[in-house]
């Protein structure tokens, strides 16, 4: 599933193209993704100008002169295709501007899905409203995190996986952020120092950057906007590699927990 990079790594891949153009042609050619497009999106989006696109959590923001922004979540298979050759059965959203340029959004499991929502209210979009504080933003903090997880014997790794601590954060990345911050997944929450915390939130940032930077990891479906694969999966610390040596000296455990898969280093994430 796309996780904050890749949807970070796609609306940065679509700003180029998108912000400031105006929607000559918008073609719903299916009924529905994961639900149903909404039904007057052709008119409310044709003729509108891109006025900024943005990022809450996993959701793409496309906002438009004309007070409503489009909201996209890319489920399980999605990306978007810029200026593709041809139309294929999967492209199900059709954008094009007012520059000749054509974007498809391509779904080939349909688990995404596309809404409209009045811009000066985004905060109160249903999906936003219990959604914590983004991990690139400066209200993810230690003390922040230290009030929010105090007393909580649920697992660490559990925790920053529920988007109401902390918005946008999935399996892969945790795994990679724990481990560079040499925290044991399974560490109760409550117990973790808030010296601790304060190398979690730098771990957090500096796995996505760098995530970002690279454009995401490629796993089964994903691709950026211009095509690429993402080639962070390229540099995981520990996410798939059970069994490989770590840099410690011990070799990368994994357990599955509620069907997902935890990998760590036993050796040095002790605590």
């Amino acid at each position: 599933m796309p996780e904050l990079p890749e949807v970070e790594t796609t609306v940065r891949g679509l700003r180029p193209v998108l912000e400031g153009a105006r929607l000559s042609a918008v073609e719903a050619r299916r009924a529905d993704l994961r639900r149903a497009f909404p039904a007057d999106l052709r008119q409310r989006l044709t003729g509108a100008r891109v006025t900024a696109l943005g990022r809450r959590a996993k959701y793409g923001l496309v906002e438009t002169d004309r007070g409503t922004t489009m909201i996209f979540h890319l489920g399980m298979s999605g990306r978007w295709r810029v200026d593709p050759d041809t139309l294929g059965p999967h492209d199900h959203l059709v954008l094009e501007t007012d520059a000749a340029r054509r974007l498809a959004l391509n779904d080939a499991r349909r688990f995404g899905f596309v809404d409209l929502w009045p811009t000066e209210s985004l905060a109160d979009y249903p999906p936003f409203r219990a959604l914590g504080p983004e991990p690139l933003g400066e209200e993810l903090t230690a003390a922040y995190l230290a009030g929010v997880l105090a007393g909580r014997l649920a697992p660490i790794k559990a925790m920053l996986l529920d988007q109401r601590i902390v918005a946008g954060l999935g399996n892969i990345y945790v795994c990679e952020a724990l481990y560079t911050a040499r925290i044991a997944p399974g560490r109760a929450a409550g117990q973790v120092s808030k010296p601790r915390l304060a190398r979690l939130v730098e771990a957090i940032r500096a796995v996505l950057l760098e995530a970002i930077e690279a454009g995401g990891s490629t796993l089964r479906d994903y691709a950026r906007p211009d095509g690429e694969l993402g080639y962070f999966s390229k540099r995981f610390q520990v996410y798939g590699r059970e069994g490989q040596p770590c840099s410690c000296g011990g070799l990368i455990a994994r357990k599955v927990h509620s069907g997902r898969s935890t990998f760590w280093c036993p050796a040095c994430q002790r605590s």
